[in-house]
């Protein structure tokens, strides 16, 4: 079953999925570019073919809502190292190798399938059920994932992270040495223009959307710097396009860093989701979980420290 939505527009010159967010404020914009993009809108009873396309005064728009497609999720009892939990939310600091949420060839053992044993109830969003799931980080990547087990959460926590409102700040280890100890890296991302399996910095003309970066030198280390992301913006692989880009890679990454190792045997990027900053949605009060450093983490940490001490580079 699906729901049909019928609106008449009176206000010309306005971006479609702008007018419809105004109008349907129970439906996240994003949802509603979602729909677009899938041919569930129609003006004038014509498929609206992008969310940028304007309104006219008397245009009339149907709009066709599916209902959620529950995936076959099956809990599982997989160990959470929870930092923080309440009836609203729960913070989880995910280790490397764990999937967030089931995907063509990670169909069971996720951070979802564990959540699902966990707790009871999770709200499903975008028209598909992964439940509570607000933010993302990349299966390699470790450290700390915020969780909604409410809607009302869920919704919150999803306008926080989308007017910038909730911080995240990242620690990793990059190749190289930046010349200065602070910088913001400023270029769109987008699907990589050859290889579809890769992220890229790529125009906006093209496909690209706006990233922005903060990052900062926590410790030199000879060859090798400890920095400090902190995320404007989230795209996918944002930070480890961005470092790529500016000619800083972060260590261990299979993707993005051609390959060079520092002689450990790592699961993949070292790079770590150290500190999450919001507000709770019920009492508006700031929540903060800092998870620590992962064990691999530290020891390529001090593999660099030693190495830096014998070289004579200080750090």
């Amino acid at each position: 079953m699906s729901s049909q939505i019928e609106l008449y527009v009176d206000a010309p010159h306005e971006r479609i999925d702008r007018f419809l967010a105004e109008q349907l404020p129970d439906l996240s914009r994003s949802r509603l570019q979602h729909l677009i993009e899938q041919g569930y809108v129609l003006v004038n009873g014509q498929v609206c073919t992008s969310k940028k396309v304007d309104v006219q005064d008397g245009d009339r728009i149907h709009i066709e809502v599916p209902d959620a497609q529950p995936l076959r999720l099956d809990p599982e009892p997989i160990p959470l190292d929870i930092l923080y939990e309440d009836d609203s939310l729960i913070i989880i600091n995910k280790p490397a190798g764990l999937v967030v949420h089931p995907s063509a060839g990670h169909e069971s053992g996720t951070l979802v399938n564990a959540l699902l044993a966990h707790c009871t109830t999770l709200p499903g969003i975008n028209g598909i059920q992964r439940p509570g799931i607000v933010h993302r980080l990349d299966k390699d990547t470790t450290g700390a994932i915020v969780v909604a087990k409410t809607d009302l959460a869920f919704h919150h926590l999803q306008e926080q992270f989308r007017l910038k409102t909730a911080k995240r700040d990242y620690l990793g280890i990059v190749y190289g040495a930046p010349r200065s100890d602070t910088g913001t890296i400023d270029h769109p991302i987008g699907r990589h223009l050859v290889d579809r399996q890769k992220q890229a910095v790529v125009p906006e003309e093209k496909g690209g959307r706006r990233a922005v970066t903060h990052w900062q030198v926590k410790e030199r280390l000879g060859n090798f710097t400890l920095m400090q992301f902190e995320l404007e913006t989230g795209r996918t692989h944002q930070i480890r396009v961005h470092s790529a880009f500016i000619g800083h890679p972060i260590v261990g990454d299979p993707t993005y860093s051609s390959g060079r190792s520092i002689k450990i045997k790592l699961p993949g990027q070292v790079l770590h989701a150290w500190r999450l900053r919001l507000k709770h949605p019920i009492t508006t009060e700031w929540v903060e979980a800092i998870a620590p450093l992962p064990p691999l983490f530290t020891k390529a940490l001090e593999l660099l420290r030693q190495r830096s001490l014998r070289s004579g580079t200080p750090y």
